[in-house]
């Protein structure tokens, strides 16, 4: 869908009653990156400047922010943003867009009934923006075809914890790991995904002994700070967790006290049938270690430093999540922590660390297609119980489609109309040529976003603008179920209106006025709250029915606090400390599990290919890959490959290659690394169709291999086969502004401070400039020899450098550090225009590098030069000599390579 034309500018709907008066002092909120929910002190001078820092007083972080947290204030511009709402191509007015929506669905349901339209929401909206959606599709349109992008995310965690324990309810808290002796990290490179959970970790580490013990076939940064690392073969877990089971249960551990025999008898059911299925999966120590490919020797350690721990925590995340069978590797992880007691007690218990700020608020209100609100199923008293708390006639009685099938329905046509709220699944998704596909074939595609350009958004009829991070009010819970306020801290931009209130008034133009009485945040907020506690006799977990009577001032003060919590009583900080859970009899239940083989066909050469995330992108950075800082630690889309899987290929170290599945291609730049496991290759997640000419992970990865409980596809194990690019030529274009190149060939872009720094390489001959279709003004000066394969131009209009291009066919190109920086520049002096197609500042220029530290923009070149020239031989002395590691931390394992680099080099 085109982007809308100039027009004459309609008069904006009213605002939402209730908008703040913004303060000058520091506002307390919420990061909007990840599932640790850290408090952010947000504060804007009086020329607009943001800055935030760790709020000290949250429980979450304690004052500390991770490098995309410390960058947040890069991400605030308005250059990206969507600012109008749009209907076919056109900016409207508010209530003209409102009512296509409302017009639309009303047609869709009247033609093909209420399951021809389906929502696909967010873990980034707030809980109120998800209450309203899931209720108006769930209470009044009818149609239980309402899923989020958690479902990619922590779906898994979901099915498992309702399997075990009964309900959906996390049982640990961050001070557990404080408080563990051992806690063993299970598919999660905490130190990038969540770096102040880490940092926690690693506190203590130091100041109490905690062990670490790092499951993931790759050698993350996290396991720099473990104690034991398993590179276990991909999609092994459940078997190495079965064969523990086995291993604790055979070696009569209970005359220790390690296995909780009474627990195991008073509180949990299941475990004979578990156990024989155990048995038959792993049974012995040798046939775990054959199958995960690990020595016997390895797994006998691990098996008997976990025995003798008590104090034990399992933090586990997408490498157990994302798995055709992560449902049963979730509760082989709960197994063990039933067989031994380790629940419900300081320092202890299994722990599903989520990577979205709000995926835990959108399961409190049903934001899954297979959940009602406030923790409620499907089962005929849930039904009625929601359809009289909301005087609802047509409340969905059965589950809907989940994210796979949904987007299968938009392709076959049975779902006509879909609205997609705050994300982007043209991208994330897996298949994603399909959904792509699909979407472009739909009747109807609204987008609610803040972004006006992603590649979801341009395959939408209807753009609706919504408020970002720093104008959004309402709440999120975070992994250990700790609700915290985001709150605004500057004006709505433009037309933006906050999603609650979108819902809200497409919902009353489709005849709900009365059951959408909303008129402020806390209105929502307060429904939701009692309706958790609504004929709440205990037997649900999820209970906020204390907060159902805060009024406005007492909802704009509320502190961070986690639920349950109760009329009458303080929040619970730690679940199931009296052993009973949320099953009919309260016991909970083991689960058999049986370890199965990918559901995929794996040729032979090919590689296994593993996806997710870097340490400062988010999704697939709309909002990360807009600061210059975040985008220069990893500038590329890198797939990365051990040396032997390299070198049988014929593929050399930061060459380009093109990868291709079943389903689609792929171009990246190479880093080879022992990081790997031979076989083995990872490739991040958020590059996309605006950042690279061909690296949507999405579109490699296919949608057949998924679990059959929680829906939740298969994003760690694609066969995958790589092969040189035979690229001729290379180069790079530097702009003021974002483009996306036409030649056909490779192009990454990235942010740079005053604009954009373009990768480029193609096959045949150099192409003239114009072939590129840059389309810039302003006279150009030119080099150009043929002979050497060397092509260069600049862009100049009024002695202000537009853009510059520099190709090559030898590969020899000038750094971009100097030309970078005369984007910054109002003019270009005489020496610099002179000096500015050879690529070399006229005077002497530092270099920063490839960025190591975020936090603080500390580059490679910076770092080597002090390390050589002030002798610094510690993590310490870096830091305190350049503050690099200093805030996340999130740096130290590779300040300490480039420390042993230097250490090698100077004995050498």
């Amino acid at each position: 869908m085109p982007d809308a034309p100039p027009r004459a500018t309609p008069s904006p709907s009213p605002l939402p009653r209730g908008e703040r008066e913004f303060a000058k002092e520091a506002v307390r909120t919420t990061c909007p990156y990840c599932g640790v929910g850290c408090g952010v002190l947000a504060s804007v001078a009086a020329d607009g400047a943001v800055s935030v820092s760790g709020d000290p007083d949250h429980p979450a972080n304690r004052g500390k922010l991770c490098s995309k947290g410390t960058n947040l204030p890069d991400t605030l511009g308005l250059a990206e943003r969507l600012l109008h709402p749009e209907v076919d191509g056109r900016r409207v007015a508010w209530d003209e867009a409102i009512a296509a929506v409302a017009t639309r669905l009303s047609d869709t349901i009247a033609r093909h009934g209420p399951d021809s339209v389906a929502f696909y929401v967010s873990g980034q909206l707030l809980t109120e923006d998800y209450y309203a959606v899931n209720k108006l599709a769930k209470g009044f349109l009818g149609t239980a075809n309402i899923d989020t992008n958690s479902r990619l995310c922590m779906a898994s965690s979901v099915a498992g914890h309702k399997r075990g324990f009964g309900a959906d309810a996390v049982p640990v808290t961050y001070e557990d790991l404080d408080e563990a002796d051992l806690v063993l990290l299970v598919g999660s490179n905490l130190a990038w995904c969540h770096p102040i959970l880490n940092q926690r970790l690693l506190a203590a580490k130091r100041t109490r002994g905690t062990r670490i013990i790092a499951i993931d076939p790759r050698r993350t940064a996290t396991v720099d700070g473990a104690d034991r690392h398993l590179p276990i073969r991909p999609g092994t877990d459940a078997l190495l967790f079965n064969g523990l089971l086995v291993y604790l249960a055979d070696n009569h551990l209970a005359d220790h006290g390690l296995i909780d025999a009474r627990f195991v008898a008073q509180h949990t059911a299941g475990l004979a049938k578990t156990l024989e299925a155990a048995r038959a999966d792993a049974p012995s120590p040798a046939h775990v270690a054959a199958r995960c490919g690990l020595p016997l020797a390895e797994i006998e350690a691990f098996y008997a430093e976990v025995a003798t721990v008590r104090r034990t925590v399992t933090v586990y995340s997408q490498g157990v999540n994302q798995s055709s069978q992560g449902t049963d590797t979730v509760n082989a992880i709960l197994n063990i922590h039933f067989l031994t007691g380790r629940i419900g007690a300081p320092g202890m218990g299994p722990f599903s660390v989520t990577g979205q700020p709000n995926a835990m608020g959108g399961r409190e209100v049903g934001g899954l297609a297979n959940q009602l609100a406030a923790h409620m199923g499907f089962e005929p008293e849930s039904v009625d119980r929601l359809r009289r708390f909301w005087n609802a006639p047509r409340v969905a009685d059965k589950p809907g489609l989940k994210a796979v099938d949904l987007f299968r329905a938009v392709e076959a046509g049975t779902v006509r109309a879909v609205w997609v709220m705050a994300t982007n699944p043209a991208v994330s998704m897996p298949d994603a040529a399909r959904v792509r596909r699909a979407l472009a074939n739909c009747e109807t595609v609204i987008v609610s976003d803040c972004i006006a350009d992603t590649d979801t958004a341009r395959l939408a009829h209807i753009r609706l603008p919504a408020a970002g991070w720093s104008e959004k009010d309402g709440t999120v819970t975070n992994s250990d179920r700790t609700i915290s306020r985001q709150r605004a801290f500057r004006p709505l931009a433009g037309e933006a209106r906050p999603d609650w209130w979108i819902v809200t008034q497409v919902a009353r133009a489709m005849g709900h006025t009365a059951a959408f009485p909303y008129e402020t945040l806390a209105d929502v907020f307060r429904e939701h709250a009692a309706l958790s506690a609504f004929e709440n006799d205990g037997t649900r977990a999820f209970d906020i029915g204390g907060l159902a009577g805060l009024s406005d001032a007492e909802f704009e003060t509320l502190a961070p606090a986690p639920w349950p919590r109760r009329v009458g009583e303080a929040p619970t900080r730690r679940l199931y400390t009296d052993g009973r859970f949320f099953t009919e009899d309260g016991r909970a239940r083991f689960v058999p599990v049986t370890s199965r083989p990918l559901p995929r066909l794996v040729e032979p050469g090919s590689l296994m290919l593993n996806t997710g995330r870097l340490r400062d992108q988010w999704h697939t950075m709309t909002r990360t890959g807009l600061s210059p800082r975040l985008s220069a630690h990893a500038p590329e889309p890198c797939l990365d490959l051990h040396p032997q899987d390299a070198a049988a290929r014929g593929l050399t170290d930061g060459a380009l290659v093109s990868l291709s599945t079943p389903v689609g291609t792929a171009l990246a730049r190479l880093r080879v690394t022992e990081t790997q496991r031979v076989g083995d290759a990872f490739l991040p997640m958020h590059w996309t169709d605006r950042f690279a000419a061909s690296c949507v992970v999405g579109r490699l990865v296919d949608d057949l291999a998924v679990d059959p409980v929680s829906g939740q596809p298969d994003l760690k194990r694609m066969p995958v086969t790589v092969v040189p690019y035979p690229a001729a030529w290379t180069g790079f274009l530097i702009a003021r502004e974002p483009l996306e190149p036409a030649h056909g060939g490779y192009w990454s872009r990235r942010a740079v401070p005053g604009g954009h720094l373009i990768e480029l390489a193609g096959e045949g001959a150099l192409p003239a400039p114009e072939a590129l279709a840059f389309g810039f003004a302003g006279a150009t000066v030119d080099y150009s020899d043929t002979a050497r394969g060397v092509l260069r131009r600049a862009w100049v209009t009024h002695d202000r450098l537009e853009a510059c291009l520099f190709l090559s066919s030898s590969g020899a190109l000038p750094s971009r550090g100097w030309l970078v920086e005369l984007l910054s520049a109002e003019t270009l002096d005489g020496p610099a225009r002179r000096a500015l197609l050879s690529g070399r500042s006229p005077v002497p220029t530092a270099d920063e590098g490839r960025t190591v530290c975020s936090c603080f923009g500390v580059g490679v070149n910076r770092l080597i030069a002090a390390i050589q020239s002030q002798g610094l031989t510690t993590v310490q002395e870096v830091g305190a000599a350049l503050r690099a590691g200093t805030n996340c931390g999130s740096c130290i394992p590779e300040l300490k390579e480039i420390l042993a680099d230097a250490q090698r080099s100077h004995v050498a």
